[in-house]
């Protein structure tokens, strides 16, 4: 089972978070806060962050900017992620991706599962990377952020976390592009 090492040190990472919302601000922003706190809290740096409205388009454009900032090594976005018209935070960013993620909508709705039984099938979380860049697309509940975070994302963006974590194959993301000449 997994485990942190304490003999590695751990290395902190820059994180965006987006949320994505025609209702909610700064002021307002519940899961944005919650995502912000329990970054911080882990040691990383919130490096960005914003409101965007549910517009793929401008989604897409954000998320895309901060792949290409080389301070920015994650993205988190909260919100759109339901079957409303106005849902279309995974139709925005999947066509980023230069690699899927399925495993993590597929733990992040076997956690969900246990706490909101058949309800899950109602979020499309996703995630996947793009321009070296870790991307993860949560639903917009203050909850679904806290159970992405505590359950999934701490331990993977976490050096010490055995036997493996996101932290370590960073400098591999790129390869394909370095080796393609790029």
């Amino acid at each position: 089972m997994s485990r942190i090492d304490e003999t590695r040190p751990f290395i902190p990472v820059g994180i965006a978070v987006l949320t994505v919302s025609d209702t909610r601000t700064l002021a307002d922003d519940r899961s944005g806060d919650t995502l912000v706190a329990r970054i911080t809290e882990a040691g990383h740096e919130v490096k960005a962050r914003a409101i965007v409205p549910d517009d793929k388009e401008k989604i897409a454009a954000q998320v895309r900017d901060w792949t290409l900032d080389p301070e920015i090594d994650v993205v988190i976005t909260t919100g759109g992620t339901g079957f409303t018209g106005r849902d279309v935070t995974p139709e925005a960013l999947e066509p980023l991706f230069e690699k899927r993620m399925d495993g993590f909508s597929e733990v992040f709705h076997r956690i969900s599962y246990d706490k909101i039984g058949t309800s899950t099938i109602q979020s499309r979380a996703t995630g996947g990377v793009a321009n070296a860049t870790f991307i993860f697309v949560l639903p917009g509940s203050p909850g679904a952020c806290k159970d992405a975070w505590d359950c999934i994302l701490k331990a993977q963006l976490d050096y010490r976390h055995m036997p493996c974590n996101f932290i370590e194959i960073m400098p591999r993301l790129d390869e394909h592009l370095r080796r393609s000449g790029k």
